[in-house]
């Protein structure tokens, strides 16, 4: 699991998105990524989110779903729902983004 240390060098790479190009941005967040065991699900959201936020939906998705399914800590999850159906959206799949909204909406809130 991720620790504060690397959660915060994390929210650092997000608050300098915009000045790095979307392949610096992708290799940064993926090398943090790196850092976490392989299935770890912060490891698996962050890179779902950079590709999310460069245009890569398609990829997006299975990390999101991964990332979903390995038990996101509290505070992501309801994030990562919400960006997976966007994405979702995104690349043609607007029903099945709805179910997941709609799903949402009777969770609890994290």
């Amino acid at each position: 699991m991720a620790d504060q240390e690397w959660e915060k060098r994390v929210a650092e790479a997000w608050a300098s998105f915009g000045s790095r190009d979307e392949e610096d941005n992708l290799a940064l967040i993926d090398r943090l990524a790196a850092e976490l065991p392989a299935g770890d699900p912060s490891g698996l959201y962050e890179r779902a989110s950079v590709r999310d936020a460069i245009g890569l939906e398609g990829e997006a998705v299975s990390l999101y779903q991964r990332a979903l399914d390995a038990g996101l800590p509290e505070g992501k999850r309801r994030r990562a729902v919400i960006q997976l159906a966007s994405s979702l959206r995104n690349i043609g799949a607007a029903s099945e983004a709805a179910d997941l909204l709609t799903a949402e909406l009777d969770a609890a809130s994290d």
